[in-house]
């Protein structure tokens, strides 16, 4: 039975699409826009490819794209046609291999997709059938994350700046959880945004911005502190170029504000976006994964439950599982590079966090360390065991269940 595939290279004007047959000669290839119109026309040419047979259909021809972002692809998948999202380095290592000149070009890499497809049908899937609510969450996710960051950036900068004429407000968050990033220490450098203002406030003043800033314990304590600190004497720069420099600090200041107030919007809209979904609590009920880091882990794994079939795969995915190199008599293990970073990052937070909330994780971890592993290795292997569980739990639907997951030791009496 003859077969076509079909690749569509993407940019924001036209789309160039191509189909392939059998011996991977162009039997089509068309530009269209990202409208629905442009798809209605890709469709029209996949059926034009078999009109005479009533057990061929346009679905029985995969798109290859190497973006699984686009409104193009949204559409597609509406309709029900298989999608396959190539990588771009896949495809780039594959352009040398079918023409003696490496060139690039939207028309031939829109045939260089399908010819991928059609060489190597078994090693690509469809794109995960996601629910809506779990492709929402991931573009909430992956915006708050991208928001966190910019969030530290801007700390980072304003803690350099701190340090050309102010190292005591340096020193007054030293060592706390988010540092300058905390909202009473905002809050405070906007009321004394130099040492001099700072050395002037009274002990009340300071608590009153403490408490504006969010603070709701220790509110005294911590007043006496930062009066204590900010009345020590210090280096100073002169009187014009430190209040040149305060001037500086609160455009910075205001830079971080909104930086903060993003992430912690986008922060809030995630955990709701998340709650009502089935999966929510299953991650819940493991150690160590609040509701953002839970939100995090399942961005990246989705709810389609044939996405990952054996616990093995979805540790490959994450990163965490390791890597065999052989050649000859010699061989080596080390971890996995090429996987999903986002996904790899959370599971190395996740087996952090749960060191100090699972017993069973801490004796894992213990044991790998006395064994010779070092810290990144010992929490991989922690990671990979959480996530072996998480699968069973997702596959099952069941909590998770510390004594099922580390089940105690029976000694030889």
């Amino acid at each position: 039975m003859r077969r076509w595939w079909a690749g569509v290279d993407w940019s924001e004007d036209l789309q160039d699409c191509a189909i392939v047959d059998d011996n991977g000669a162009v039997v089509a290839h068309l530009r269209i826009p990202e409208t629905a119109a442009g798809v209605d026309e890709l469709f029209d040419a996949l059926r034009a490819l078999n009109p005479r047979s009533h057990r061929f259909s346009r679905r029985q021809v995969p798109i290859a794209i190497e973006s699984g972002s686009r409104l193009l692809v949204a559409e597609l998948r509406r309709r029900r046609h298989p999608v396959i999202v190539i990588p771009p380095a896949i495809v780039a290592r594959h352009r040398g291999r079918l023409a003696t000149a490496t060139s690039k070009a939207d028309r031939t890499d829109a045939s260089l997709l399908a010819n991928i497809l059609r060489m190597y049908p078994e090693r690509y899937r469809e794109m995960p059938d996601q629910s809506d609510r779990a492709a929402a969450v991931a573009v909430l996710v992956r915006a708050q994350h991208t928001s966190a960051h910019t969030s530290r950036e801007a700390m980072l900068r304003l803690r350099s700046h701190l340090s050309l004429y102010y190292p005591a407000a340096i020193e007054a968050w030293a060592g706390m959880d988010h540092g300058l990033r905390r909202g009473e220490a905002r809050a405070l450098l906007r009321l004394a945004p130099t040492p001099r203002h700072a050395a002037a406030l009274s002990k009340r003043k300071i608590a009153e911005a403490l408490a504006a800033g969010g603070r709701t314990r220790l509110l005294d304590a911590e007043a006496a502190r930062l009066r204590a600190l900010f009345a020590q004497p210090c280096l100073r720069q002169p009187a014009a170029v430190e209040e040149a420099m305060g001037h500086s600090l609160l455009v910075r200041l205001a830079d971080l504000d909104q930086a903060c107030i993003h992430a912690e919007h986008l922060l809030e809209q995630c955990i709701n976006a998340f709650e009502p979904h089935s999966h929510f609590a299953i991650y819940r009920s493991f150690p160590g994964c609040g509701p953002m880091l839970a939100g995090r882990l399942f961005a990246e794994i989705g709810d389609d439950s044939t996405r990952f079939a054996t616990a093995r795969g979805l540790r490959a995915y994450a990163g965490t599982a390791p890597l065999t190199w052989a050649s000859g008599g010699s061989s080596a293990v080390s971890h996995r590079r090429v996987c999903n970073r986002y996904l790899k990052a959370a599971v190395h937070q996740w087996a952090f966090s749960s060191l100090t909330r699972s017993p069973g994780c801490r004796a894992l971890y213990d044991a790998r360390r006395e064994r010779g592993d070092r810290y990144a290795a010992a929490l991989r292997h922690v990671g990979n065991r959480l996530l072996s569980g998480l699968h069973h739990c997702l596959r099952e639907n069941r909590p998770y269940d510390e004594r099922r997951m580390f089940p105690p030791t029976v000694e030889a009496g």
